[in-house]
């Protein structure tokens, strides 16, 4: 067989390929990249295709979509990137795989500070971080993310690494507020207060503040919501716990987002930004907090009992924009005072 029929024949089979992926774009269609499990993002999914008529086809990933994308090039199939955390968001955004979404609708529904200030990204969802704390050994009710340098939390507090995007990101918010210099110090009063190395996810700082390992632990407000009413065998590591709802000195409780992108090369734009706009609208911002125990980015839409239950959420104002700024200062200051050691 000659080159020329060989590398014909091999166009051809990629052509029907790709022409049969179901991540091919049709129209009515859209296709959606996502670092969230599509078991959450189904349900979301069908809503819309119920809603509008469009399918939608799914390509999950724990890592390295936005490397997907750009390897992808101009011929990528996707049309929308769904990510958790500032830093997730930051990564897409810095590959160059992204482009303004231009959507009045969600300009007026997410607030400025859950926004790209150059309409790269926008919020569709948030979570705090706070404090998981003993109720049995811990009687305060309130305290500060200064607080956790305080001396008196010597040996009580436990905390997965320091380099996870979830402590990244309230890191670089910390930096945000108080500088390089501040936040270094502050490091290393956190790190001087650790009970143990720093290991696990948030549900095992939990398992460790109910096990009597520490008396604090710093976790998502999701988590410990779905261990008291999903998750039988850790829910008794939610009830020897209380969240508290931390906030900067003079500020508010430090959030991070779920947030949505739209790709650079998608072939389905239009049905793109019809997705994103639905996802900020109030059924899907319903969704959100009923299934997956986030806070609505949307005004006026109830927040789930179990997260309300915490408290009312005073959202730091800090633009996410600015704790994005601040990731890789923040990651630098962890390896500095060694606080993964």
């Amino acid at each position: 067989m000659s080159r020329t029929r060989i590398a014909a024949a091999a166009t051809a089979v990629a052509s029907a390929m790709i022409l049969n992926s179901p991540a091919f774009a049709q129209s009515g269609e859209v296709n959606v990249y996502t670092y969230r499990e599509t078991k959450l993002v189904q349900p979301l999914i069908d809503a819309f295709t119920k809603d509008t008529g469009i399918k939608v086809n799914i390509v999950s990933a724990s890592s390295g979509l936005e490397q997907r994308i750009k390897a992808e090039g101009a011929n990528s199939p996707a049309d929308v990137l769904l990510t958790v955390d500032v830093g997730r968001i930051a990564e897409a955004v810095d590959a160059g795989v992204t482009q303004p979404i231009k959507s009045d609708a969600l300009d007026k529904i997410v607030p400025a500070q859950y926004r790209d200030p150059d309409g790269h990204w926008a919020g569709i969802s948030m979570r705090a971080r706070v404090i998981y704390a003993s109720k049995d050994r811990v009687k305060q009710d309130a305290i500060t993310y200064e607080e956790l340098a305080d001396p008196k939390w010597k040996g009580k507090i436990c905390i997965r690494s320091g380099q996870h995007i979830y402590n990244n990101a309230l890191f670089a918010a910390y930096v945000a507020h108080h500088g390089e210099a501040k936040a270094e110090e502050w490091l290393r009063g956190v790190k001087a207060n650790l009970a143990q190395k720093p290991s696990g996810g948030d549900r095992e700082t939990a398992r460790d503040v109910a096990a009597g390992k520490c008396d604090i632990g710093i976790g998502n407000t999701y988590y410990w919501a779905l261990m008291m009413n999903h998750d039988a065998d850790k829910k008794p590591w939610a009830e020897a716990t209380k969240v508290i709802l931390p906030t900067f000195a003079g500020g508010g409780t430090h959030v991070n987002l779920s947030g949505v992108l739209l790709a650079k090369n998608a072939p389905n734009r239009a049905n793109g930004v019809k997705l994103i706009e639905w996802l900020a609208g109030e059924k899907a911002q319903q969704m959100y907090a009923d299934a997956n125990y986030e806070y609505p980015v949307r005004a006026g839409v109830a927040i789930h009992p179990t997260i309300a239950g915490y408290g009312k959420l005073n959202a730091d104002t800090l633009p996410i924009s600015k704790i994005a700024a601040n990731r890789k200062t923040a990651s630098t200051l962890v390896d500095k005072v060694g606080f993964d050691n």
